[in-house]
Formats: C-alpha cells, sequence, structure tokens
C-alpha cells in the first residue's frame, strides 16, 4: 500500500495497492466516520485481495 506508486515500482514492489494521500494514505479526513470506515475498509480488502492474487511482475491494483 502506498501513496506514491513510482516509488514502489522503482525499489521492484510486486504487488502495489494505491492509497489516498500523502498525508493521510488510508484515510480522509474530509469524511464523515462512517464514509471514512467503508473507505478504509475498502482499501484494506483491496490489499488482501492483492495478496492473494498470482502476479508476474509488478502489478498495481488500482482503485
Amino acid at each position: 500500500m502506498c501513496t506514491v506508486t513510482p516509488i514502489s515500482m522503482t525499489v521492484g514492489a510486486n504487488r502495489i495497492v494505491p492509497t489516498i494521500a500523502i498525508p493521510h494514505p488510508l484515510g480522509n479526513p474530509a469524511l464523515t466516520k462512517e464514509e471514512e470506515y467503508e473507505l478504509r475498509k475498502g482499501l484494506v480488502e483491496k490489499a488482501l485481495n492483492a495478496l492473494t492474487t498470482e502476479v508476474e511482475g509488478q502489478t498495481i491494483f488500482d482503485k
């Protein structure tokens, strides 16, 4: 999970899940508590999916 995918590509990460923003990688303070929970839950589910997906080479799991 990262906010700057080109850096992850450069260091050789093979599974890359983009997040929200540098100051708030796994959240958005402008959202309500419930909306932010859903946002975070979705990101974690995407990351877990990335871990269980077979990949060849670098793969970005887009939003």
